[in-house]
């Protein structure tokens, strides 16, 4: 078996968790970008959706406890009798968890948690399958296992059947199959038995395991690890904050439905922005905003599969536009009716209901997409390490959505903080379509073709020039939110980074003075701070913080950037990720988790602020 003693140091909080039995964002993820499981300080699986990352929630306990007088289910849990977790941490370089428990009397036991992935007969093998192995350390450990799966996103509970060695799980989603070389009725009933040699627990389709399950799930956690750290060596990693750019990375692939190469914003549903605030909202989706950032920030580090599995998953998305509108999310294999429902079940995280299904962000006009589309795509115009680089025929395909942007860039949307009750003509959302035009001249000129270069530049200009004077604010001396507003929003510190204007145009410094002074609390960045549909925000959005950072760096306040940073690291789960949002008082996490923004903002600012590793030769 793979030696996994060497595990990576669990990250220290800042912030205590909650108390025992609370639920908590202090989640361990694993998964194999097929499916994925969200795993508590005490080892229970609390949230794992099937078949795919947008599917039936099978594990759900994280947004429902159950109801009064109902018996708990939605988790998989294992305990040891008489005693308690006294460590977890991920196997070094993979989303592979190791929990250790132990007790006052010296029994103890390890359990590793994975799903499945490596390269077999010439492909990516990633069932939809969660494999549990329980290590005996030392003294004679009583283990018990609960597994209580729900369906239907809450409201049932599937029917049981066994074998010899299994416990089949009849579910709407697809059929389920518990395979071990435990006590199989004595892991039915929940009883505690006694761990003497090395347990496994194979939770996957309803069929037969192949071969003997003890040699085949340690050749699965064997091939498992090396798959995990050999792409991890193929990372392009800056000097500083090594481990947790790696982390994020990993996190990153994890939300990257490799089927199809859409990457979804998040995890799970539903957990709210703050509490009881209502801003429950369901990010198992593709979002084409999330995903560019997620690609750009991977591409610094050198991630370039990731790139190449969307822009396949985008290529699809343009070619059934047809020059037409594009939708800001779909759904993992890209189809774009994403009906919002509430699951009356859940009683959602911590009561906080509603449980929210699907999104209808679907519906909505946000024109930042067309910028994004291309951004993600510029790259392949350029760039001789890609498999597959972009040639004439796919320029042409792209102009389609450019010349999309140019028609709608002055026209209101509704932003890329999807307000659901207004609308106006958004500054970031035009600059960008502004972008869309630039990148286009970029690739016209890789590819040689003179005349296309001068059309996209001349439009890109004239649009740039047209929004700096809509947008400007001469009474509050920065640039706002809206065409002929007022309203401070710190998307518009993304200005710099998209290079739509540069680090020492005085716009652009009293712009940053003004939303410093208007947003930020302590070390932390609201999104904006006026009034939306569900009143004014109280917690901040973790990304504008990030946003903030490489704003102060390029400005010259490169120390301070840097104190800023370590600060949000010090916010991470133990697990080393973010979710959405933070509250600035308490600094507790909230949102959904763990959140793309915000793992994109650990690598770009590690990357960027990093020294160098040439200082360290």
């Amino acid at each position: 078996m793979q030696d996994t003693n060497h595990v990576s140091a669990a990250v220290s909080r800042a912030v205590p968790p909650p108390a025992r039995g609370v639920a908590s964002l202090d989640l361990w993820p694993i998964g194999n970008c097929q499916c994925s499981a969200l795993i508590d300080t005490e080892a229970t699986f609390s949230w794992a959706c099937l078949p795919r990352v947008d599917g039936d929630p099978v594990f759900c306990s994280l947004i429902d406890h159950g109801k009064q007088g109902e018996e708990d289910r939605g988790f998989w849990s294992i305990s040891l009798e008489g005693g308690k977790v006294v460590g977890q941490e991920y196997v070094r370089n993979t989303p592979i968890l190791k929990t250790s428990f132990a007790d006052d009397d010296g029994n103890a036991f390890d359990v590793f948690d994975f799903c499945p992935r490596y390269k077999h007969r010439g492909r990516m093998y990633r069932p939809v399958a969660f494999v549990r192995i329980v290590r005996p350390v030392s003294g004679s450990p009583r283990m018990r296992m609960a597994l209580r799966p729900a369906c239907e996103y809450g409201a049932t509970t599937p029917e049981r059947s066994f074998g010899s060695s299994h416990v089949s799980y009849r579910m709407p989603a697809m059929g389920m199959r518990l395979t071990t070389d435990a006590p199989v009725g004595l892991v039915q009933q929940e009883s505690p038995f006694r761990v003497e040699n090395d347990l496994h627990f194979f939770f996957g389709p309803d069929e037969s395991f192949a071969g003997a399950i003890d040699s085949g799930i340690s050749e699965m956690l064997t091939r498992t690890t090396e798959e995990w750290q050999h792409w991890v060596r193929g990372l392009a990693i800056p000097f500083e904050w090594q481990d947790a750019v790696i982390r994020s990375a990993i996190g990153l692939k994890l939300c990257q439905h490799e089927d199809t190469g859409a990457i979804v914003a998040a995890l799970t549903t539903s957990i709210p922005e703050h509490a009881d605030s209502g801003r429950n909202w369901d990010y198992r989706y593709c979002w084409v905003r999330d995903a560019y950032y997620t690609v750009q920030a991977l591409n610094r580090i050198g991630a370039l599969d990731v790139l190449e599995s969307y822009l396949q998953y985008l290529r699809n998305i343009v070619d059934n536009a047809q020059g037409g509108h594009i939708q800001p999310l779909y759904d993992v294999r890209g189809n774009g009716e994403l009906l919002e429902w509430e699951a009356p079940a859940l009683a959602g995280y911590r009561g906080m209901g509603p449980v929210r299904v699907g999104n209808d962000a679907w519906r909505q006009v946000q024109h930042d997409a067309y910028g994004q589309i291309i951004l993600s795509s510029a790259q392949a115009f350029a760039d001789q390490r890609l498999l597959r680089t972009s040639g004439v025929e796919d320029f042409t395909s792209l102009e389609r959505v450019g010349e999309r942007a140019l028609k709608v860039w002055s026209t209101p949307d509704a932003g890329l903080w999807e307000l659901r009750n207004s609308t106006h003509i958004h500054t970031y959302s035009a600059a960008m379509c502004w972008a869309a035009a630039d990148r286009l001249a970029h690739a016209a000129q890789a590819l040689g073709l003179t005349e296309r270069e001068e059309y996209w530049k001349t439009h890109a200009a004239r649009v740039q020039d047209a929004i700096l004077k809509a947008a400007w604010n001469e009474k509050t001396g920065a640039i706002a939110a809206t065409f002929g507003g007022d309203q401070r929003d710190a998307s518009l510190l993304q200005l710099l980074d998209l290079r739509f204007i540069s680090k020492d145009d005085p716009k652009f410094l009293s712009t940053l003075g003004v939303l410093e002074s208007a947003l930020r609390r302590g070390d932390h960045m609201l999104r904006y701070d006026s009034e939306d549909d569900f009143g004014l925000p109280h917690t901040a959005f973790n990304v504008c913080t990030f946003w903030l950072i490489e704003a102060l760096h390029h400005t010259g306040r490169s120390e301070e950037a840097r104190t800023l940073f370590e600060a949000m690291l010090d916010r991470r789960t133990g697990a080393g990720m973010l979710s959405e949002d933070i509250d600035p008082k308490s600094l507790e996490l909230w949102g959904n988790y763990p959140q793309t923004y915000s793992l994109v903002g650990i690598i770009n600012c590690a990357v960027m602020l990093t020294k160098s590793w040439n200082e360290y030769r």
